[in-house]
């Protein structure tokens, strides 16, 4: 098959850090030869039982005044002059964690000098909510936001955050938020699960462009302090043109909570008449609002968390079998990362708007579909991707072999290779079971044609036939040919829930390019933005294959650089080294890898595209990848295996045949596969 060995190709085309000679052996000879155990965001493996009441594991999370810190990336362009034995210089960050980077002198000048800029009020309700450290941390992060915009510098690389850490009660955060805002109006405020995430306020800076200082910050004060029957006035203005821009821009971004409308001054003078513009809210939105709230206080949503255990299953498949059981849609769960299809896998995942016993009523059912749910529970939010320590791997690699024309000690070949990857790490490349092993079509090729827009392309390429004669690919098959969306339905098993919701809409809208655009959207979010990533994550592979081969694993000029807390970073300063993965606010390297970027760009015909899909509502930000990764918590074990083979002559030889189980931890989206093969210097 074509696309088969164009895939096979692209992955033994990746490139090895290490340098030792490794071995070959087989993986997942069976799912239980292949297990997954998701780590949450405390270190805890999600397999085990949580027998403990819900009020009591409320209880032991962090409490209002422990905050948690979360390391943000910094980003920096290396600059390596001669002379300077090529160390990295770096800005300094602004997250808590990025300051561990300075001396003690600095963090104090830095601290003092904030102090004395940022404003103090007289009743500081923040005071009674923060402890001491973390409010001179809030108002350190805030100053240095304030002092780039003073200074007219650009933020570089994503958006600089502050994390609060984690408050339960609900009214304490919901004073939190306003009180923030309150006093840091460039700033504004984001919960994510009971946590309070402080950003920079991008639209006050946009509006420094048009107005004063103080009409800025006093215009968000007004904003958030939505008192009813409230306006707010800006500086009287004699430019028509300025005020149609100030009438804009506030109209664009709030439109839908206030309006705008001019006045001219009072006393002013007739032939040149200063004119004001007032703002109001708009009576409807803000009663609406007030209702709103007051409806969520009463109406809470009913949020019940599980971990999955699921046996050679792919996730999207589970989710939609649990969906249908339990009456809601697949959007309804939320989880933190992508789990393996052939492999035995445990999760945490979270639905929406189903009770724990509810829940517990269909354990008998999905087990068999090869799935059962446990540590089931009441929570207060849904999970979102990323929120996960990482992994833990149970694998066992059977059939172990020496090389091509190597005729070293196997035993030791096997345990030289997983040292040396424990010490020097691997490529951390995206494993191909992101892109669809083996099949036709690749996720990546899908997510090519949404971003372009290509809908209909996208369609015939989500229902592309396997060379094989069962009811699903025949159901395809039928498809391509005739293009039939009824006629498909009655012949795709009831089971395969993504391809019938699909059809349903394709035979409702049509087979057009609105058609398809309404039949995206018969999948949730972040299966639509699943494809995309999977695109960015192609290209980011070939980035780093390019960027290895040709500057190899050292930091060279141009390099981008992460500045988190760095482990063994000091003794291994290559892992700092950060790619950009697709988006429309990342930064591209200030060398050669830059330039491949906009190659490869304009190669699949993107080089105008903004990696935004309104149509499907799908916005990429992108993100920054560590081109390197250590496994962490390494264990191993060789287990020999006797085979007895029965010669012509009734003689017998026992043959061992060595098998190696091992564990290891990977972060957060990190691929065990990827790993083994660096391990192994052998391509599944």
């Amino acid at each position: 098959m074509e696309e088969d060995t164009d895939f096979r190709i692209r992955f033994s085309s990746l490139c090895f850090i290490t340098d030792h000679v490794g071995f070959h052996g087989t993986i997942k000879s069976s799912p239980s030869d292949f297990v997954v155990i998701e780590i949450d965001e405390q270190g805890q493996l999600v397999n085990k039982a949580t027998d403990e009441p819900i009020d009591k594991i409320s209880k032991a999370l962090p409490k209002p005044n422990n905050f948690a810190k979360k390391t943000k990336l910094d980003l920096q362009n290396v600059s390596l002059e001669e002379g300077s034995d090529q160390e990295v210089n770096t800005l300094a960050g602004f997250s808590n964690d990025d300051q561990n980077h300075q001396t003690g002198s600095e963090k104090e000048d830095i601290i003092n000098d904030g102090t004395s800029k940022c404003e103090e009020e007289k009743v500081d309700v923040l005071g009674s909510l923060l402890d001491k450290k973390t409010s001179e941390l809030l108002n350190q992060f805030a100053c240095a936001i304030k002092e780039k915009w003073d200074s007219k510098t650009e933020l570089i690389g994503p958006s600089p955050e502050f994390l609060l850490g984690t408050i339960l009660d609900k009214n304490q955060r919901a004073i939190l938020h306003s009180a923030i805002r309150q006093k840091f109006p460039f700033l504004i405020t984001v919960g994510k699960n009971s946590e309070i995430v402080v950003k920079p306020n991008l639209e006050y800076k946009e509006l420094l462009h048009l107005v004063s200082e103080e009409e800025a910050l006093d215009f968000f004060k007004y904003l958030d302090a939505k008192k009813e029957n409230s306006k707010f006035t800006f500086k009287p203005d004699t430019d028509k043109d300025h005020r149609k821009a100030v009438h804009h821009f506030v109209n664009k971004k709030f439109g839908n909570l206030v309006e705008t409308k001019s006045f001219p001054e009072p006393n002013c003078n007739a032939g040149n008449p200063n004119i004001v513009i007032t703002v109001r809210f708009r009576e409807k939105a803000h009663k609406h609002r007030k209702r709103s709230l007051l409806e969520c206080q009463e109406r809470k949503v009913i949020y019940t968390a599980f971990t999955l255990r699921k046996e050679n299953l792919e996730m999207f498949e589970a989710v939609g079998f649990l969906a249908i059981k339990l009456g809601v849609i697949p959007s309804d769960f939320s989880y933190a990362g992508l789990k393996d299809k052939k492999a035995i896998t445990y999760q945490a995942m979270v639905v929406r708007k189903v009770t724990p016993e509810r829940l517990k009523n269909i354990e008998k059912e999905i087990a068999k579909k090869r799935m059962n749910v446990f540590n089931i529970r009441s929570v207060d939010d849904s999970l979102r991707l990323g929120q996960l320590k990482g992994n833990h791997f149970d694998i066992v690699i059977r059939n172990l072999k020496n090389q091509v024309h190597d005729s070293a000690n196997l035993r030791e070949r096997i345990l030289e290779a997983i040292e040396n990857v424990k010490n020097k790490g691997f490529v951390n490349y995206y494993g191909p079971q992101r892109f669809g092993m083996g099949r036709k079509v690749h996720t990546d090729q899908i997510g090519l044609a949404l971003l372009k827009s290509e809908t209909v392309k996208a369609v015939k390429l989500f229902l592309t036939p396997e060379d094989l004669d069962d009811p699903v690919n025949r159901a395809k098959k039928y498809f391509l040919q005739t293009e039939d969306a009824k006629g498909t339905l009655s012949l795709m098993p009831e089971f395969k829930v993504r391809e019938r919701a699909l059809l349903e809409s394709l035979h409702r809208f049509g087979m057009t390019e609105e058609g398809c655009v309404q039949a995206w959207f018969s999948f949730p979010h972040s299966m639509r933005i699943f494809y995309i990533h999977a695109y960015s994550s192609k290209i980011w592979n070939e980035a780093v294959s390019y960027r290895l081969t040709t500057y190899g694993p050292r930091v060279v000029e141009g390099d981008l650089v992460c500045l988190d807390e760095g482990g063994d970073d000091e003794h291994f300063p290559s892992s700092k080294v950060v790619l950009p993965v697709l988006g429309y606010n990342i930064q591209y390297p200030k060398n050669k890898v830059g330039q491949w970027y906009q190659e490869i760009l304009s190669r699949d015909g993107l080089q105008t595209c903004r990696f935004k899909v309104p149509a499907l509502k799908l916005n990429v930000p992108g993100c920054y990848r560590k081109i390197l990764k250590q496994p962490h918590n390494v264990s191993y074990q060789l287990i020999e295996e006797h085979d007895t083979d029965v010669k012509a002559e009734g003689s017998h030889i026992d043959e061992a045949i060595l098998s190696l189980l091992i564990s290891f931890d990977l972060d957060a989206s990190c691929y065990a596969t990827v790993c083994l093969r660096e391990i192994m210097k052998h391509d599944f």
